[in-house]
């Protein structure tokens, strides 16, 4: 372990902005654990449904500390506008570029796809009840709407890489309002999808081109998108929670509302203030070789994290009764302990899936190599 520890900061150029890989980490990790602590898998006479504490407890705040897609896509249109910068100087063209960030995409999530396509298959070809495939088969594939639209945006950056983040927030208001305020048609809130996310894209555009680092605007992006989304879940009627609750009829994830939106805006804000602190931690070897192999491996975590979560929640099965935390009902403090303590299974599970699938993320077989800022 120290060896690696060593050869990964001996293969960082010193050039690099470590704080920016430590972000990137950080939303990874904050998506893992949400989904682990607030997914629940309950057995039900002899079925399986999704469930979630969020709908029995008063945890909203869990999902003010693990939604942090916003911080992804900041980081996303930063190494998205640096890439697209860089191809430029080197003379090559926007398709090759293109095809490199896409094939970085795609490759693991084909790898998921024919996974899941055959154990779908088989648990069907065997008698399992379908809903019993269908919840597993929702919760692994419904992140990569996530990846799509990252895809588009990434697609777009010649476009969106100087546009101003007002004018996507502006969209998202507009939609809001007739939908929202004016009984608009349901349907159009799904244009906030793309512009939901498009603004913290441009934002790390914009930090891209040297913009968005007077501490002044950071904090005024913190604060004040902290207060819009507190007056809007508190007089606008916006769920508190940021995430979905099954059972909900209102989401502010799905799509995107302007509450998940100002809350972007206050994560950003906060993430361009603690660049500081995460450079100091990361000039220190050990924290830096946790965020670079992070980064290394971010797919693979992101699209086989619940795939090690319904493994260890399948094989607990064998114990022959429903056990806490893991098959039970989401709905006491007793079920947030025992989640609690099954979270190093998950970790443990999912760590065997990295080792079976990382090659996937990587074009060559895997040598510790620490490039320039966005394309760890």
């Amino acid at each position: 372990m120290r060896e690696l520890v060593w050869r990964i900061e001996a293969a960082t150029p010193p050039d690099r902005d470590r704080a920016v890989d430590a972000l990137r980490a950080f939303a990874i990790a904050g998506v893992v654990l949400g989904h682990w602590l607030v997914t629940a898998l309950v057995v039900d006479s002899g079925a399986v449904r999704g469930a979630s504490p969020l709908r029995y407890l008063p945890l909203a705040p869990v999902s003010w500390l693990f939604q942090t897609l916003a911080v992804f896509f900041l980081v996303g249109g930063l190494a998205a506008a640096c890439g697209y910068a860089r191809s430029g100087t080197r003379g090559l063209p926007y398709r090759t570029w293109l095809a490199a960030r896409m094939a970085r995409l795609w490759r693991p999530v084909a790898a998921v796809l024919v996974v899941w396509t055959v154990v779908a298959g088989a648990l069907l070809a065997s008698g399992v009840d379908p809903q019993t495939v269908r919840t597993p088969l929702r919760l692994v594939l419904s992140p990569l709407w996530f990846l799509l639209v990252f895809a588009v945006l990434t697609a777009a950056t010649p476009l969106v890489a100087r546009l101003h983040p007002g004018w996507p927030l502006a969209v998202v208001v507009l939609v809001d309002v007739v939908r929202l305020g004016l009984d608009g048609p349901a349907w159009l809130g799904w244009a906030n999808v793309a512009a939901g996310w498009l603004v913290p894209f441009t934002l790390g555009a914009a930090w891209a081109r040297g913009r968005l680092r007077d501490r002044t605007t950071l904090w005024a992006l913190a604060i004040g998108g902290a207060t819009a989304t507190v007056a809007l879940v508190r007089w606008a009627g916006y769920p508190a929670s940021m995430v979905g609750v099954p059972g909900e009829g209102f989401s502010n994830l799905d799509p995107p509302s302007l509450a998940a939106v100002t809350f972007g805006l206050a994560q950003c804000g906060a993430a361009g203030l603690l660049l500081g602190p995460l450079r100091r931690l990361t000039r220190r070897p050990r924290p830096w070789a946790a965020v670079a192999l992070a980064n290394l491996s971010a797919m693979t975590i992101f699209l086989w994290h619940q795939t090690a979560m319904i493994a260890v929640t399948a094989l607990g099965l064998l114990a022959g009764r429903p056990l806490p935390g893991l098959h039970t009902v989401p709905d006491g403090a007793a079920w947030v302990a025992a989640r609690f303590g099954w979270l190093p299974l998950f970790a443990l599970a999912l760590l065997v899936c990295c080792a079976a699938f990382h090659a996937h993320e990587r074009a060559a077989p895997a040598k510790v190599k620490i490039t320039t800022t966005g394309s760890t």
